[in-house]
């Protein structure tokens, strides 16, 4: 008796194998599953649609065309006002959303950081120090915290009348380029003239020239054991190029500073009170949650690459950079982005201030 091997693969396709197939089971299913889950948003949608024809409404966003009929004070560079649109009303709540998000995120990653390494510190005291400011920080509600800084802006800083006249109670800082009161933060603002886009684009190749030369640096050290000061050296390879084709170009760079006009300051930049008390508490509180991801994230990497680094004869700084952290990131990440996603959302507080 001979046994000859069949292949599943060359019969002939049967209905039942959509279920009895393993090839094809998993489909089957996720397929029937979506099938199932639109049948439901379809039965909600025309719930919802026969809910607001008994109202005496219709179901469509004709509503964003019409006038918005509230102000913002926070309107960054959109020509925003009451009589806008809904939908333009929207696109500047997106356009504060991400500019809170993006100030509170590189703010609190750099405090979170900077906390994390320090409360692992040899250092009693500095240690103790980030352990109270994560530990506090991190038990008191962010709300509160954010009216806490607000009410700081409001009764330390000075009124912007404080700034009138010769023997004026508060001076500007840097010069006239910041000023702060009690009403926001006012600061000089940049005027690009003619001949600033060749500036920019030499600092663009100058930018790409450095990072080459950091990637040509790593290999020469991993093949010859040779540190090079690459930091100072692509510090060079950006700015030297950039001063030399910025002064060549007659400087084609200003600014405007802010000037007080009236009963308030004019010029410049200007970021609210409300603006500042929401990224300085965020950035606050979302750093000591970060300090401690990076904590764990550091103590997560064995002791004994340390002592080994230490063996070969590197630095402590050194063995933070190339050692410790590289391995730690890879439990730091993920947490990072919950932090993320958690200062983006409680963004949404701005409305206590």
């Amino acid at each position: 008796m001979s046994i000859s091997a069949v292949d599943p693969s060359a019969g002939h396709f049967r209905i039942g194998m959509l279920l009895t197939d393993t090839r094809y089971r998993s489909y089957t299913i996720q397929i029937i599953a979506l099938f199932v889950l639109m049948l439901i948003f379809a039965w909600l949608l025309s719930n919802v649609v026969a809910n607001f024809e008994r109202l005496g409404k219709t179901f469509s966003f004709s509503f964003l065309l019409d006038p918005a009929s509230y102000d913002i004070n926070q309107t960054l560079w959109f020509n925003y006002t009451s009589r806008s649109p809904h939908w333009m009303a929207a696109v500047v709540g997106i356009a504060n959303t991400l500019l809170v998000a993006f100030l509170g995120c590189i703010t609190a990653t750099i405090l979170g950081v900077v906390a994390g390494v320090l409360r692992l510190s040899k250092n009693w005291v500095v240690a103790k120090l980030m352990t109270v400011y994560i530990e506090v920080i991190r038990n008191i509600p962010v709300l509160i915290q954010i009216l806490i800084v607000a009410a700081v802006i409001n009764e330390a800083l000075p009124a912007p009348n404080d700034f009138r006249g010769a023997d004026a109670e508060a001076t500007a800082s840097f010069g006239g380029a910041l000023v702060l009161t009690n009403r926001g933060f006012y600061l000089a603002s940049p005027i690009y003239e003619s001949g600033f886009l060749n500036v920019f684009i030499v600092f663009l190749a100058a930018v790409v020239a450095s990072v080459l030369f950091g990637r040509w640096a790593h290999k020469r050290q991993e093949r010859t054991g040779d540190i090079l000061p690459s930091f100072w050296i692509r510090l060079g390879i950006i700015v030297v190029p950039t001063l030399i084709i910025f002064y060549a170009m007659g400087a084609p760079l200003s600014w405007e500073f802010p000037e007080l006009k009236g009963f308030n300051f004019q010029g410049g930049m200007f970021a609210r009170d409300s603006l500042i008390a929401l990224w300085f508490a965020l950035s606050l509180y979302t750093g000591a949650f970060i300090a401690e991801n990076v904590r764990a994230g550091i103590q997560a990497v064995s002791h004994g690459q340390t002592e080994a680094a230490y063996a070969l004869g590197l630095r402590p700084g050194r063995t933070m950079q190339l050692i410790v952290l590289p391995q730690a990131l890879r439990v730091i990440i993920p947490p990072l982005i919950s932090q993320y996603l958690n200062l983006t959302k409680n963004s949404s507080l701005a409305i206590a201030v």
